[in-house]
């Protein structure tokens, strides 16, 4: 096996166990054809919750575009016969083939003219139904649990359904009616053949079985080979867009990482490629043999009509209708092979989808009636002997916490990387469940609430806040995107967040578009700029609980330092929730929590950690030594102008300590 290893699972839980011996082949048979019928139902359940016309249309165009080949065969076959006749002498007058020429050109028209109404309509119809399962898709993708987006099989499905499920319905079912049009043209055909006996239909579908094999069996195997390769395919995709992407072409720049991507990505497409040229040329190869046998039985067939009109047996007009009709049972058999394991092919892909859309979600209300949280109070939040691991990971990142957070209080998380500081916040807003204890919210289990009333509990800004392709103010408004945006609220909320110093100075200040996606005119922020936005929309919820992980990390000293004054200012009441890793922002805290390996190894306000002397002690010491250098006072300038001729800002150390440092 190829390194990186197939992606299998969807796959094989679709599978149809092979029979293990012949009594087993109605099993088998029963199990391929309800699995089938399942998929095909699903498809059309799917086009008709866009609109039930498309069904009724591609319906009509089955049975028109199945009638109309044996209808044209008729017509020409006629008008062969009557020039024939004009020819000897038995036809004087041209009124009869001016007659059945207009009726040519007339069917020649109309099937013109329809064919490319059915074209137009079903471009529009693959469109709509594309938007349609996109949307389902994007529907289903906020709902499904946040650990879902940590598996790699999850991931699998959901490219394969993006990939795939937008333009495989329409395609398969314009490839099911066309079965049905190939069907009416065969028997249509088939009973004018008859004439000559059944000899020729017969062998005509004779020679069709091995291509019928070859067909099925390597769309199968090109299926299975494709998902397989699922890996291959997002290893492909991600070391292309690291390579285009503009937040990372900088450092992509500086270090002379494209060629390494570049490498990566064409050592993944050969591997990738190796295996599935080899299935398009074996089926090549067997189509070649498959299209041999079959030209040759076609030549002895028309040879034997030839000869059939050349003895007196058939008027001249019938040999162009059976070899016609011969052409078109070959090519409507061929059609239906390849169509049907078109379909095949298809109707597998849709698995995707469907177990996409199967991803069950477990993070939902354990109640049939879940509670809402009661709104404008204060919260009490305990935490009960409760731990957490990772899906696929049996190690605990949270172990044995045992905590309550009081109506109203600031509590301040800090701990070094991989403490457990964010998964705590996550655990916290019910994005996981515990796997271990309970978390109570005003007495209540979490669970037993509304996710959604839940979530508008919290007003939070992530370490790894968003950055929306949207103007200035629907970055801010995205804080309560279930309130009518309030012009005023957003400006109060930039001013809070110490935003409204660079967005009035942006072109169109609160109506700027951000990031250039979409819009010439973009405008792209820098880090600090961007990390005052997110706590913007902090600000401009009207949450009862907020919540800051690593608000700051972006700002420098100053600014942060202005953003807690502003924050203790602005959150009256409401219970306020820090993860930081600048300890200056604990000291005013109600309680500090530290975190070590998951576990809370200290708690208590900053004169109470710092007299006891332990962690908490240790890390903000060490921080404070960093503002505490020893200054050489014989170091000076002799003019209050720094290097470049601009006035000093920057306050003497000696005189203007902060507050927070002068513990020692």
């Amino acid at each position: 096996m190829p390194p990186g290893g197939p992606d299998n699972k969807v796959n094989d839980q679709y599978r149809v166990p092979k029979p293990k011996n012949l009594k087993d082949v109605p099993r088998f048979v029963k199990e391929v054809v309800g699995s089938f019928s399942k998929r095909m139902l699903y498809i059309l359940k799917l086009v008709w919750e866009v609109s039930p016309g498309i069904l009724f249309l591609m319906a009509f165009m089955a049975v028109f575009n199945g009638v109309m080949p044996v209808v044209g065969s008729l017509i020409g076959k006629e008008i062969l016969n009557k020039l024939a006749a004009a020819y000897t002498g038995q036809i004087t007058e041209f009124k009869i083939i001016m007659t059945l020429l207009i009726f040519q050109f007339a069917y020649l028209l109309i099937n013109s003219v329809v064919n490319r109404l059915d074209a137009t309509v079903i471009r529009i119809s693959g469109e709509l139904v594309t938007n349609h399962i996109k949307q389902k898709i994007m529907n289903k993708a906020k709902e499904v649990d946040l650990a879902s987006f940590d598996s790699p099989e999850f991931y699998a499905k959901m490219e394969n359904a993006n990939r795939e499920a937008g333009n495989r319905p329409i395609q398969v079912l314009n490839a099911s009616f066309s079965i049905a049009s190939a069907l009416i043209s065969i028997i249509s055909f088939i009973i004018v053949l008859s004439a000559v006996g059944a000899l020729p239909v017969l062998l005509v579908i004779l020679v069709a079985i091995p291509s019928t094999i070859i067909n099925f069996v390597y769309r199968k195997k090109n299926h299975n080979y494709v998902f397989r390769r699922s890996k291959d395919r997002r290893q492909m995709s991600y070391y292309s867009e690291v390579i285009v992407n503009k937040d990372l072409v900088k450092e992509v720049r500086m270090l002379g990482l494209a060629d390494n991507f570049i490498g990566r990505y064409n050592e993944v497409f050969k591997r990738y490629f190796k295996g599935l040229k080899k299935l398009i040329v074996e089926e090549c190869f067997w189509n070649i043999g498959a299209t041999l046998l079959s030209t040759a039985v076609n030549c002895i067939l028309f040879v034997w009509i030839a000869r059939g009109v050349f003895s007196g047996t058939y008027e001249i007009g019938y040999y162009s209708l059976y070899t016609g009709a011969l052409n078109s049972i070959s090519a409507g058999i061929a059609t239906l092979i390849t169509t049907t394991a078109s379909i095949y092919e298809g109707t597998l892909f849709i698995n995707n989808m469907i177990s996409f859309m199967e991803e069950k979600k477990t993070v939902a209300p354990i109640i049939d009636e879940p509670l809402k949280v009661e709104r404008g109070i204060g919260h009490t939040i305990e935490f009960r002997n409760v731990s957490f691991h990772y899906p696929g990971f049996t190690k605990n990142v949270i172990n044995n916490i045992n905590l309550t957070i009081h109506a109203g209080e600031t509590v301040v998380i800090v701990g070094l990387n991989g403490a457990g500081k964010t998964t705590l916040i996550k655990l916290l807003t019910r994005l996981y469940d515990p796997t271990e204890g309970t978390i109570y919210l005003d007495g209540h289990d979490i669970r037993e609430y509304d996710l959604n009333s839940l979530y508008d509990l919290f007003g939070i800004v992530f370490q790894d806040y968003g950055k929306y392709a949207v103007s200035v103010k629907d970055n801010i408004a995205f804080g309560e995107v279930s309130a009518k945006i309030s012009d005023e609220r957003v400006a109060e909320a930039a001013k809070a967040s110490k935003a409204d110093a660079f967005i009035n100075e942006l072109p169109d200040t609160f109506d700027t578009p951000l990031m250039r996606y979409f819009e010439d005119n973009g405008i792209e922020l820098s880090g600090g700029q961007w990390q005052k936005l997110a706590i913007a929309r902090a600000f401009y919820s009207e949450s009862d609980v907020l919540i800051l992980d690593e608000p700051t990390a972006s700002l420098d000293p100053m600014a942060e330092q202005e953003i807690f004054n502003q924050f203790d200012e602005l959150r009256s009441d409401k219970t306020s929730i820090f993860v930081s890793h600048r300890l200056s922002s604990a000291t005013t805290a109600d309680t500090i929590i530290v975190l070590q390996d998951g576990r809370i190894i200290e708690s208590g306000n900053h004169s109470q950690l710092m007299n006891k002397k332990g962690e908490y002690y240790t890390l903000f010491s060490t921080q404070a030594a960093r503002y505490l250098t020893p200054v050489d006072p014989d170091d000076t300038v002799d003019n209050k102008e720094g290097r470049d001729g601009f006035e000093s800002n920057v306050p003497d150390p000696n005189e203007a300590l902060p507050h927070n440092a002068r513990h020692t």
